[in-house]
């Protein structure tokens, strides 16, 4: 009962911090979105948003082999990362190499399967 407690927790702040980065982008404060997206990824998932935003799958790939994240906080960061596709096609594409990496770490390592995430990696597709 206290983990499931725990996870509602930690997935209502998620929840808090991805509606705060749409109204940020919807304000037109694009920076300040920016900056708190990533700041989440620092402190909330450790993920340096250096390897986020480069091309480079091998230094994301490191990071998802060597990281201390239970499959719940993956599956979190995967739904963050899905929210931050948008109109950017260069950014797209990085993000969603990435997602690819992160949905088959979660199916294959975790044996977690979402009908969600399946749609998702269809999405993906023309992005890639």
């Amino acid at each position: 009962m206290i983990r499931k407690d725990l996870l509602s927790a930690e997935i209502e702040k998620l929840a808090l911090v991805l509606a705060k980065i749409m109204g940020l982008k919807l304000e037109g404060k694009l920076q300040e979105a920016e900056q708190i997206f990533n700041q989440t990824l620092k402190e909330y998932f450790q993920l340096d948003p250096e390897i986020l935003n480069s091309f480079n799958l091998d230094a994301f790939e490191s990071w998802l082999a060597n990281t201390s994240l239970g499959p719940e906080k993956l599956d979190a960061l995967s739904e963050y990362l899905f929210y931050e596709l948008g109109l950017n096609p260069e950014r797209n594409a990085q993000i969603a190499a990435k997602l690819n990496l992160l949905y088959q770490e979660l199916s294959t390592k975790h044996k977690i399967v979402h009908l969600v995430n399946f749609h998702r990696q269809e999405i993906l597709k023309q992005y890639l």
